[in-house]
């Protein structure tokens, strides 16, 4: 583990349990399509990858499931109109989360945040649960023209606090985290054990280190070189 300049964090499934809303939508969607509702647990398994692809898996019902074009451009749009309206009433942050930026930003670490959600819905999340202060930059999904697995958010973000990618820790909860680090050169990916990853034990993705809540990279950093 190194001592890093800073330390990008993820937001789906890392800071926060959006499942709830995504899945009270998605269920919502169906409905208005005449089709059966899915439920939280199917949903669960489904995010990570931004709202588009989450609307294409849940038309399909597979994780890596393609609808036809006109089954999309209906239920999208419906999607979209519902999430805007239900992007953190039910969302809640995970258990330690404000404790561990606090440390965090006490420690006087410069922190960003690094998501596939869009802006739209980022910013208002980030803002509604009282963390957005807590980041100097939000990459959201469509900040830039790739998102994660593609380490551009990533390397943009360590060009803005100009500091170096090896001098860079990710934290997040899927195997597009620690691909992203990983393409970009980051010293370090730590994710959690709670997260979203398609249903999937994150520790077959072999980041650094996993841990159960972010209080926990207290003890990381405080052993790192």
């Amino acid at each position: 583990m190194i001592r890093p300049k800073m330390i990008l964090i993820d937001v789906d499934g890392t800071l926060v349990d959006s499942v709830p809303d995504l899945a009270y939508c998605v269920d919502r969607m169906m409905e208005q399509l005449g089709r059966p509702v899915w439920g939280e647990a199917a949903v669960r398994t489904w995010v990570g990858n931004g709202v588009e692809r989450l609307v294409q898996r849940a038309l399909t019902g597979e994780l890596d499931g393609l609808p036809s074009d006109e089954d999309y451009e209906r239920a999208y749009p419906i999607f979209v109109a519902l999430y805007r309206d239900n992007t953190s009433k039910r969302s809640i942050l995970y258990p330690g989360i404000r404790a561990g930026l606090d440390y965090l930003a006490g420690q006087g670490y410069p922190l960003g945040c690094v998501t596939n959600k869009a802006a739209q819905f980022t910013e208002p999340l980030l803002r509604d649960l009282g963390v957005r202060d807590y980041f100097e930059i939000v990459i959201s999904g469509d900040s830039l023209p790739r998102k994660k697995p593609d380490p551009m958010p990533l390397l943009h973000a360590a060009e803005h606090f100009g500091v170096t990618p090896a001098g860079s820790l990710m934290v997040g909860d899927s195997v597009s985290d620690v691909k992203a680090a990983r393409a970009a050169g980051f010293g370090a990916i730590v994710c959690m054990s709670y997260g979203y990853n398609h249903g999937r034990d994150i520790r077959e993705a072999n980041p650094d280190a996993v841990i159960d809540s972010l209080p926990e990279i207290r003890v990381l950093l405080e052993q790192a070189a």
